[in-house]
């Protein structure tokens, strides 16, 4: 009888060992520090994603053809949603100069643990009453370390240069793409 008990009670703390589960951990691509205000007065429009990574949970790369979504790693929000957050949290201004429309189509958003973050979007920017018009694509890549608390991190440099080259063209007055530095 004791060893049926003592069976009873290892099976039972091996069933609660598995029903244990890892805690979410939650990422923005909002900086800790607060954005620098633009020197130009950016109205964010519309941000759109490819909807493979426009999801609450992180997705990284693997190798040329296979993603891995990470049940324990997840965005604030969507993916989506955290983009347009953070872009508009970088284009925070309070300049009286009119404001330029922004739209934002992101075409790549990958994300390589111990490899690099990319961000490649087609962006347009056009001045709010109509006039001239801009449309550019930047494709901004930053080496990122093995984890994804680092991975996010070049993500939000790479958000960081992005705002910085959309804030040239519209102060350069539109009337081409800048160049990555």
């Amino acid at each position: 009888m004791a060893h049926a008990f003592k069976f009873a009670v290892l099976s039972l703390a091996l069933l609660l060992a598995a029903c244990r589960s890892d805690p979410i951990h939650y990422h923005t691509l909002i900086p800790q520090q607060p954005a620098a205000a633009s020197s130009a007065d950016v109205l964010l429009e519309q941000v759109s994603v490819p909807p493979q990574v426009d999801r609450p949970q992180v997705v990284i790369r693997q190798g040329n053809s296979s993603l891995a979504i990470l049940e324990t790693e997840w965005w604030g929000a969507s993916l989506a949603d955290e983009l347009r957050n953070a872009l508009v949290n970088q284009f925070a201004s309070s300049s009286a100069q009119p404001r330029l429309g922004l739209r934002v189509e992101v075409q790549r958003f990958d994300s390589v643990p111990g490899q690099y973050a990319l961000f490649d979007a087609r962006w347009r920017l056009r001045a709010g009453n109509g006039g001239a018009l801009l449309n550019c694509r930047s494709v901004i890549q930053t080496p990122a370390g093995a984890s994804i608390d680092e991975l996010v991190l070049a993500h939000q440099q790479n958000l960081k240069r992005f705002t910085e080259l959309v804030s040239q063209a519209a102060s350069g007055g539109a009337s081409r793409c800048p160049a990555l530095r």
